[in-house]
């Protein structure tokens, strides 16, 4: 069932949708069918080409109701663990785990700014991995926390100066960030 493909030999991966009734529906119930997206992938040998004695069979099955095709399906479940990831900085990092009013509205416009300071934040630890070089330690994932956007470059050591009727900011010059905030400010 479904379409097959072979991405090397030894390897077919069976990609499809059966639709079904719900699992908890019951005779007398009206509830909807779902679509149960699978992925079945059959191995009779390994990477290397050496034959397995029994074929590995290995099966994915997600009970959804989305209207899309089953490789956005099964790649928006395998990411869902990213999205949780984000669910967790957004409530710990900036601190949005509990709202403050009663009243909707004003938690409503409360949670619009945390989303505007999110994605900016976001935004700036992605282009942050973008200056490897410049970052004073290694970093080998593909983002940075929140909170460590917010500790190294948010809170960046400066001070306010006032001379001749103007503001500017003074900025450590041996502040081991600051090479990469120059940049980044340009950049932005």
């Amino acid at each position: 069932m479904g379409t097959c493909h072979q991405p090397r030999e030894g390897k077919k991966v069976y990609t499809g949708v059966l639709t079904a009734d719900h699992p908890k529906a019951k005779k007398k119930d009206n509830l909807p069918a779902l679509d149960q997206v699978f992925r079945v992938v059959v191995r009779t040998s390994d990477y290397k080409g050496n034959p397995y004695l029994i074929p590995d069979t290995e099966v994915e099955v997600f009970w959804t109701n989305l209207y899309e095709d089953p490789e956005t399906v099964i790649n928006l479940y395998h990411d869902h663990g990213t999205s949780e990831q984000f669910h967790s900085e957004l409530k710990s990092d900036m601190n949005v785990e509990r709202l403050p009013s009663g009243k909707f509205i004003v938690n409503e416009i409360i949670l619009h700014t945390a989303m505007i300071a999110f994605n900016t934040l976001r935004l700036i630890g992605q282009r942050a991995l973008q200056f490897q070089e410049l970052l004073p330690y290694r970093h080998k994932g593909k983002r940075k926390r929140l909170r460590k956007v917010i500790d190294d470059l948010i809170r960046i050591s400066c001070k306010v100066v006032s001379h001749a009727r103007k503001l500017a900011i003074k900025i450590w010059e041996k502040d081991p960030w600051y090479e990469l905030f120059k940049q980044l400010y340009y950049c932005l």
